[in-house]
């Protein structure tokens, strides 16, 4: 098992410029963990000196990226703008290969007005095939995440229900598309967190451990004190062998304690799950 941590505490923050790019990866070194995620929202420009910044900290602390959680939005009903999004997620690809991530996080868009279920699961199956082709020349994997709501977006993902999720993934299984798979997403909604793990399991490349304090309320709270079953999930992953990576999505807002105890948690509750 491979621990990393995507610092949605600290978006508001480092989108600010109050903390940077460099503070983070700092904060995660000393953490421990084995590599650092980031939002493509902290290259807004993906300027060089941004860009050398991140570089420069990640070689001084000695910790990979890991994985790049983009906004992907190929459900939007303007074909120019759906035309731009995947100009933007290669784009994002090339960075994550200059930064030396392996990972990038892709979503299938918002649930716009008016895009109805067919056209838009069209859509976004046509916009992951050509970001698969340009991901696969530079090594990147990419890994579809049953999503709630992007940081930049107006509504809430298209296909946020299980049913969609899966007839994209189903559309695309002659791919190396890949599953983030996100322990709690499916409680805002009411649905089984555990049958969603079974129909995906064995795509899984990355974990996103996330936690809501109560089904059907999007509110989050530190890794392993809601609602989410992170210790069935674990255990029934670890059957299947699995030993990629595990990415806490820190979102709790309780400060430095909270990303030292989401991580504490984290690895205990993995070394005794049942296997």
């Amino acid at each position: 098992m491979q621990l990393s941590c995507l610092p949605v505490s600290l978006y508001d923050d480092i989108f600010s410029g109050q903390i940077s790019i460099a503070d983070w990866i700092r904060f995660g070194a000393a953490l421990g963990l084995d590599a650092v995620d980031f939002s493509i929202k902290f290259f807004p420009e993906r300027d060089a000196a941004t860009i050398k910044q991140a570089r420069t900290a990640i070689e001084k602390h000695n910790i990979p990226p890991g994985m790049i959680a983009c906004y992907s939005d190929f459900t939007h009903p303007d074909p120019s703008q759906r035309a731009q999004e995947l100009t933007d997620l290669k784009a994002d690809i090339a960075l994550a290969e200059t930064l030396g991530a392996k990972f990038i996080r892709v979503t299938a868009g918002q649930n716009h007005p008016g895009t109805e279920r067919t056209a838009g699961v069209q859509w976004v199956t046509d916009g992951f095939r050509h970001a698969i082709d340009t991901a696969e020349k530079h090594g990147i994997t990419l890994a579809y995440e049953n999503h709630t709501k992007g940081a930049p977006w107006d509504y809430w993902d298209f296909s946020q229900p299980t049913e969609i999720f899966l007839e994209i993934l189903d559309a695309l299984s002659d791919t190396p598309l890949g599953v983030c798979f996100d322990t709690a997403n499916p409680l805002v909604l009411g649905e089984d967190v555990l049958t969603l793990l079974e129909a995906v399991i064995h795509r899984i490349v990355v974990v996103h451990i996330f936690d809501l304090r109560e089904v059907g309320v999007f509110e989050p709270v530190r890794v392993g004190t809601g609602a989410s079953p992170i210790p069935q999930i674990f255990s029934r992953l670890r059957q299947t062998g699995y030993d990629g990576w595990l990415s806490i999505e820190e979102a709790s807002r309780t400060g430095e304690t909270g990303f030292e105890q989401a991580i504490a948690y984290v690895r205990n509750t993995w070394e005794h799950s049942v296997a």
